[in-house]
């Protein structure tokens, strides 16, 4: 996430036609942008997409199936993404079919793609502590590989088919613990618990937050995805009683007005902008609470994978990269 794509996407956002587009009055601004207009004319402030994000701008890569990984990658690179959020089954087909992990690190390093965040740690928060301890090859296998490609952060995700009212939280704090323990000091990578809309126990940021905050450890941090935010009842407001430490990566996607709320799927995300959520005021509210990580784009709309993929990573990128620019009244 330290590369400066400043210079090498001027091109991009000059055929994108976004520097042309993308003016918002100085009087029509959020509290978030407010904050952030005293730095409106600092590169220091802004270093990604030539000047129009303070965040590197990442894609996960379900939002371009179906692909090979390397094709992803290649994708994302030629398209001009700074990061790129990978799945653990797509790094152990990679591994199991003979690909050496270390090796495709470099080569991301190369292209110039971080990666902030991997695609998880499953089944994280089990109904024993024997069964816990069963899985923890299985989990340290999944960090291993996150280390290997130099992530910096590893998806913690609980295991579904629990209400809330049946789960212990001080057990899945201290198991959380632990994963943080084992990730940090033996594998050099932040384990980050998520909340999806359809795990009752872990269905609202403030669950997930409840089970970072008791894990009693410096480095808890939790993954807010919009698109969860919105599905599984949490709003946008809880963003602003947030620090922006506590946030490991910020997942953004956008949703349309029909099917309504309680009818939606992964299958409804769309690209930013083109929906009804508030994404401008949610990455206001980010920047006030001092988020320094990367915002990535995660889709799973089949209908995109039935396009040519490079033209997705294209509309994907100006789309996001223009919420976030307008967000903040940058041309």
């Amino acid at each position: 996430m330290q590369r400066n794509h400043a210079m090498d996407r001027r091109q991009f956002i000059k055929h994108g036609g976004l520097a042309a587009g993308l003016a918002v009055g100085a009087g029509t601004l959020g509290s978030g942008a407010a904050n952030a207009a005293d730095n409106q004319d600092t590169d220091e402030a802004f270093p990604y997409q030539n000047g129009l994000s303070p965040w590197p701008i990442c894609m996960d890569t379900s939002t371009i199936r179906p692909a090979s990984l390397d094709e992803k990658i290649r994708i994302c690179a030629e398209t001009g993404w700074d990061g790129i959020e990978i799945w653990d089954g797509e790094l152990n087909d990679y591994e199991q079919d003979g690909g050496d992990l270390e090796e495709l690190g470099a080569r991301l390093q190369d292209v110039g793609l971080s990666v902030p965040n991997v695609v998880a740690l499953f089944n994280a928060f089990p109904q024993s502590d024997d069964e816990f301890e069963e899985n923890l090859d299985t989990q340290r296998r999944r960090m291993r590989q996150a280390q290997a490609i130099g992530a910096e952060h590893i998806q913690t995700v609980g295991t579904p088919g629990r209400p809330w009212e049946e789960f212990d939280l001080e057990r899945a704090s201290r198991m959380y613990r632990r994963y943080l323990e084992i990730g940090l000091e033996e594998y050099n990578i932040n384990p980050a618990v998520m909340f999806l809309q359809f795990m009752p126990h872990i269905q609202r940021m403030g669950q997930a937050s409840a089970i970072a905050i008791d894990a009693d450890h410096p480095n808890a941090k939790v993954i807010p995805d919009v698109f969860h935010m919105y599905t599984g009842g949490t709003g946008f407001n809880g963003l602003k009683h947030l620090q922006g430490s506590f946030i490991a990566i910020f997942q953004i996607n956008d949703v349309p007005s029909d099917p309504p709320r309680e009818e939606l799927e992964d299958q409804h995300r769309i690209f930013p902008g083109d929906g009804v959520l508030p994404l401008e005021q949610a990455l206001q509210d980010i920047y006030a609470i001092g988020f320094k990580g990367a915002v990535s784009l995660q889709l799973f709309n089949p209908e995109y994978w039935e396009r040519d993929l490079m033209d997705v990573g294209r509309e994907g990128l100006e789309k996001t990269v223009e919420v976030v620019a307008r967000a903040f009244g940058r041309a």
